[in-house]
């Protein structure tokens, strides 16, 4: 898809969901570096702290009142929301038969129902400034996987509505951004709901992804495959 509208990034109010884990704060820290002012948004109040950057928003995206609390700090603390950066998510590994139901249910909610909830209430801020949202699902949306048959479905579950919404939000000129980077080394693979990595080639660098993901934000290249990040640096 070709790039639509290039957005310029210095003053832009934006929500990083996931700002603690390793992609969303490498992800918070380059919004920052060009200019951005953040809600940083997580569970962990210690850790969004730490992150030294931002106005921290502590919730929990599997809640149907994340939303609500985003909305409000973005209303008392910015005036208002330009972009949402959505770096949250959960993975799980083995054959499906051996996955519980907790697992399953837990994937697609915060993988899945926990953004829908999000943007339920988010989105008409963003409509009202012409905004942005951005949704890192991963590689396996385009490629699902054996042994991540659940993972799979929830990734490629967000990047749907990342395709629906961008048809849907087109007349009130919210762009709508579908990210879908491959393997990084993000340290989530050695945090799973359940099971067990399977033996994987090296990721790409972390901060390099964030900073490919940044840029196509600023340049509107909105449908970012994983192809598209085989020539970061």
């Amino acid at each position: 898809m070709a790039p639509s509208t290039t957005r310029e990034l210095s003053g832009a109010r934006i929500a990083v969901v996931g700002a603690s884990g390793a992609l969303g704060s490498l992800i918070a820290a380059e919004l920052e570096r060009r200019g951005a002012r953040l809600l940083v948004v997580g569970r962990d109040a210690d850790r969004l702290a730490a992150l030294g950057t931002g106005i921290p928003v502590v919730a929990d995206l599997g809640d149907a009142g994340a939303g609500a609390a985003v909305v409000a700090a973005a209303h008392e603390h910015l005036g208002g929301l330009d972009g949402l950066v959505n770096a949250a998510g959960v993975v799980a590994f083995g054959t499906l038969v051996d996955t519980p139901d907790e697992v399953v249910e837990e994937l697609f909610l915060t993988n899945v129902v926990g953004p829908l909830f999000l943007l339920r209430r988010v989105l008409p801020l963003l409509e009202e400034s012409r905004g942005f949202v951005v949704q890192i699902s991963a590689v396996v949306a385009e490629r699902p996987l054996p042994r991540m048959a659940a993972y799979s479905a929830s990734k490629a579950a967000l990047s749907a509505v990342a395709t629906a919404l961008r048809t849907e939000l087109r007349r009130s000129r919210v762009d709508v951004y579908d990210v879908r980077p491959p393997h990084t080394e993000t340290g989530l693979a050695s945090r799973p709901l359940s099971g067990e990595a399977p033996a994987l080639p090296q990721g790409l660098d972390a901060a390099d992804v964030a900073r490919r993901i940044v840029d196509a934000i600023a340049a509107g290249e909105q449908d970012l495959a994983a192809e598209a990040f085989e020539t970061t640096p």
